[in-house]
């Protein structure tokens, strides 16, 4: 019996790395994926697991944390995006293709409630018109206000990335975002040995082409892992009850101890502080309908 860390997950084979530096393709026991949550893959990158002399996984270590959404295709299961995570970065493009602030905040909220620190890349920042970089501008102030880093950056061109390699340093982080907003080209930049495929969006439909498939850890050479993930196009939260979702938005939170009922869920009750501030500017009308749209919508579909 060994430990060790997988790295790369496509669904039937997972690639365990152990201490020696062996990189093996292992397979999981049936009965393994009875025990976990109900989840699309019981197994992800970055758990920690037991494998047989056989090259069967037969035990996941407790993860610390993990990233998780509901499975597009299956919505009463999970899909585990990353275990055992320093960081999230998410990479959003206010155009080409368009990045939602509801699928933003469906993000952070997720992040909150495993304590996962999220930065925010917005990408693509030479393609854009005036009228574009002016909303670039205030959605970074929003996201800025509430204490998520925000990075602003074109990933083909020549700018400096030492912010970026500083935010990655010795640590594991995973990206995540929809197809289409540049996540390859950044991490080709950041680590041109690592080599992931691009392509070009949809001309007719201004989305993404999955060229990443399968989640997969890389090492990067100035220290740290980054774990790419193919990108998403819903982001269904999973195991948060509605009453507590207020709990996800820092901002929301930090006002909810204002109201006048300890129970308020600041939709329609009396003297809730929180629709004061949104009324008055010191909470984001986006921030408050992204809460609002997560609340009234436990499909998990994306829209």
């Amino acid at each position: 019996m060994r430990k060790g860390l997988v790295i790369k997950s496509t669904g039937s084979w997972y690639l365990v790395k152990f201490d020696d530096g062996a990189e093996v393709n292992c397979r999981i026991r049936g009965r393994l994926r009875m025990d976990d949550i109900k989840s699309t893959n019981p197994v992800a990158v970055g758990d920690i697991v037991m494998v047989s002399d056989e090259n069967v996984i037969v035990n996941i270590e407790e993860r610390k944390n993990y990233i998780i959404r509901k499975s597009s295709n299956l919505s009463k299961q999970s899909h585990i995006i990353a275990a055992n995570v320093d960081q999230a970065v998410l990479v959003a493009t206010i155009n080409y293709p368009v990045t939602t602030t509801v699928f933003i905040d469906r993000f952070l909220a997720a992040a909150e409630a495993y304590r996962i620190p999220v930065s925010i890349i917005f990408n693509k920042t030479d393609r854009y018109k005036e009228d574009e970089l002016k909303e670039l501008e205030e959605l970074s102030s929003v996201y800025e206000n509430i204490g998520y880093p925000v990075y602003r950056i074109s990933a083909k061109k020549d700018e400096e990335f030492n912010s970026i390699i500083e935010l990655l340093k010795d640590k594991i982080t995973v990206i995540a975002g929809h197809s289409g907003v540049g996540k390859s080209t950044l991490i080709n930049r950041l680590e041109p040995g690592i080599n992931l495929k691009v392509a070009e969006i949809s001309r007719y439909h201004k989305t993404g082409k999955h060229t990443t498939t399968f989640a997969e850890m890389h090492k990067l050479s100035f220290g740290g892992y980054i774990i790419d993930t193919p990108g998403i196009r819903g982001f269904g939260l999973y195991h948060i009850e509605k009453d507590e979702l207020y709990h996800f938005f820092r901002e929301i939170f930090s006002m909810s101890k204002n109201c006048k009922y300890h129970n308020c869920l600041h939709i329609n009750e009396p003297g809730c502080a929180v629709k004061e501030a949104v009324e008055d500017g010191r909470i984001a009308v986006s921030r408050y309908n992204s809460y609002l749209n997560i609340y009234f919508d436990d499909s998990g579909k994306y829209r």
